[in-house]
């Protein structure tokens, strides 16, 4: 049995870490919450771009016009790329290790079928991960969060235009943490490019029951609409799932530390026993030594 003062040690030590878990849920939770209001600010403007381009679209097929280049998918696709979402940091529970895990799966699974399969890494735990597995990275960017700002998301956006635009690459995908809540995050994996834009909800020219709807007109023309907003949508996505990334991760570190407290707190009930064992025992054997010594002496 461990001595008095290696218990007392070891609830010490036990005690100090939990308030370093507890301190840490508290700052995740209020992160957590800046977070989330970010999320729910950004998602009605995305679905509504997100309709509008399938609306332009839709037209722009039934006119016949050629697709946006970033609109246009290559008939054998060669070369792919995954835009990997991970933490810059640990302690969040399997917040990393669930999305690397779908990476790997996806490598496992598809590998075959392509030329080449890269990776861009957002976060140093995505980075390292290629890193240990010698997994081909073409660009890592780190230091996105904690800092958010679209110009981020704009930058990888107009990174990833210019592969594709040059052939350098003929998919690109996006692998990241979609935010459902605190507890919960779903292992999201989209397609950046090229750009799949939503069926629109109505054929150009359709309209309420059968009746014909007059012609929209456009300032600037349709084309020169997709070809701002496609660029604009692209990295609106990404910027979405920065937002997504970043609340889940805090969502996933509050839930981890909040198990960590409850674990320690556990941890000290049980050496808190132990201890009041060993310290009965103690006194059982100084009683019997001393009675022991009385019967000697008689």
């Amino acid at each position: 049995m461990a001595s008095l003062r290696t218990i007392r040690n070891r609830i010490k030590s036990v005690r100090n870490t939990q308030k370093i878990t507890k301190a840490m849920k508290l700052v995740a939770a209020a992160k957590l919450r800046r977070a989330q209001d970010a999320v729910v600010r950004t998602r009605p403007y995305a679905q509504a771009l997100e309709e509008l381009l399938g609306s332009l679209a839709g037209r722009r097929a039934a006119a016949e016009i050629p697709p946006h280049p970033l609109m246009e998918a290559r008939e054998n696709p060669r070369r792919i790329e995954v835009v990997l979402l991970t933490s810059d940091r640990g302690l969040c529970g399997g917040f990393n290790s669930n999305i690397i895990r779908r990476a790997q799966r996806f490598l496992v699974e598809e590998g075959d079928k392509y030329e080449a399969i890269q990776f861009s890494t957002i976060g140093r735990r995505g980075r390292d991960f290629a890193k240990r597995r010698g997994i081909e990275t073409r660009k890592d960017y780190v230091g996105f969060f904690g800092r958010l700002r679209y110009a981020m998301a704009k930058e990888v956006a107009d990174d990833l235009i210019v592969e594709f635009r040059e052939r350098k690459l003929d998919a690109v995908h996006l692998l990241y943490n979609q935010f459902k809540s605190a507890m919960s995050q779903a292992i999201t994996f989209t397609q950046l490019l090229p750009i799949v834009a939503p069926p629109s909800a109505k054929r150009e020219g359709e309209g309420e029951g059968g009746f014909i709807t007059p012609e929209h007109l456009y300032e600037p023309s349709r084309p020169q609409l997709l070809e701002t907003l496609i660029p604009r949508q692209l990295a609106m996505s990404i910027w979405r799932a920065l937002l997504e990334s970043e609340a889940s991760e805090h969502g996933a570190r509050m839930t981890a530390m909040d198990s960590a407290t409850k674990n320690a707190n556990d941890m000290i009930g049980r050496l808190s026993l132990e201890y009041n064992r060993a310290r009965q025992a103690s006194i059982t054997k100084e009683l019997m030594e001393i009675v022991s010594g009385a019967e000697a002496l008689k």
